[in-house]
């Protein structure tokens, strides 16, 4: 049972881990993996609960929290909020300080990031942000530690984001200045990332040094010697109205092999998934020797359960007890 006197941690951007903690993720992420598939079990989070809300659709979020609940011994539950009283007009803050009386945690999948920044202000409890249309930290976390585990470091390396600024291109950034890597964003005019987003990260990176961010028109140049080509769908959930303009604005943009080839030679290609085949990406790249999607979608298991562990534990965990 949650306590309001509880000390938590929230997972809500990027910008809530330093570079230390998030090497500890990774470390306790490789080990939780490692354990798994050797059979042993792992029962750090028995008798723990994670309630988890969704207002978008999920195939990822969905099964790697619950799933990775399960595995840690605790228990999941999956909670509409066509379902709960949110969908009858009761309030983010309000439906934060009530579950927080039943669950150990929360997550919350998202279109508004401020419903995410509301139910961490008034939850009890640890919240983690599942996907908001501004930020997607769960899912670059999972795409840093796939890199790590095919490339090892990514200090130094160069990174390049292709097609829309959306809410994996926000995170991208923060992750630079997380990772001290060079972030290369390829956008077509009025489709650039948050310029706040920018803003932070380039100040920053200004004063840290070690990475940095640049913003392109022309996706060759932003692909040309990059270590990792990243890219997402042009059309997200809530946007279909705007399908037929983004196809057109994003003509150009595609993932394909001639992309690819102006990469490092040994260059990964990402994508957080769902893909529309042959629209951002190619049948030729998705399906490649250079991709790493199908380790990156199944390393969300792997890093959310550490992720469970370090905010459902804290500050234990964080001690490395």
């Amino acid at each position: 049972m949650a306590v309001t006197e509880k000390i938590k941690r929230d997972l809500l951007t990027l910008t809530d881990l330093d570079g230390a903690e998030m090497t500890r993720l990774f470390e306790r992420t490789e080990a939780l993996k490692q354990a798994q598939r050797a059979g042993a079990s792992t029962n750090t989070l028995a008798g723990r609960t994670l309630g988890m809300v969704f207002e978008k659709a999920s195939t990822r979020t969905r099964v790697s929290f619950e799933v990775g609940m399960f595995q840690l011994g605790g228990m999941a539950l999956f909670l509409s909020s066509r379902e709960l009283q949110l969908g009858r007009g009761e309030t983010v803050a309000d439906s934060a300080r009530v579950l927080s009386r039943y669950v150990d945690g929360l997550m919350i999948r998202t279109f508004d990031h401020g419903n995410v920044e509301t139910m961490a202000r008034h939850a009890t409890v640890p919240v983690i942000n599942g996907l908001s249309d501004t930020f997607h930290p769960c899912q670059v976390l999972a795409d840093l530690f796939t890199f790590r585990e095919k490339r090892g470091d990514p200090t130094g390396c160069r990174v390049a984001w292709i097609g829309d600024g959306n809410n994996m291109a926000n995170s991208w950034i923060q992750a630079a200045l997380l990772a001290r890597f060079h972030l290369s964003l390829a956008c077509p005019k009025g489709y650039d990332p948050d310029p706040g987003v920018l803003r932070a990260a380039g100040a920053a990176l200004a004063e840290k040094g070690g990475g940095s961010v640049t913003l392109e028109r022309d996706p060759r140049a932003a692909a040309a010697g990059a270590d990792l080509v990243v890219t997402d769908t042009w059309t997200s959930m809530g946007q279909e109205a705007e399908r037929e303009r983004r196809l057109r604005d994003f003509e150009g943009y595609r993932v394909d092999a001639d992309l690819m080839a102006r990469a490092a030679p040994d260059a990964l290609f990402m994508h957080c998934l769902p893909a529309h085949r042959g629209e951002e990406v190619s049948d030729q790249v998705l399906d490649g020797p250079q991709s790493v999607v199908w380790e990156e979608a199944e390393n969300r298991l792997h890093v959310q359960k550490a992720i469970l562990e370090w905010l459902l534990l804290w500050p234990d965990a964080a001690r490395g007890k």
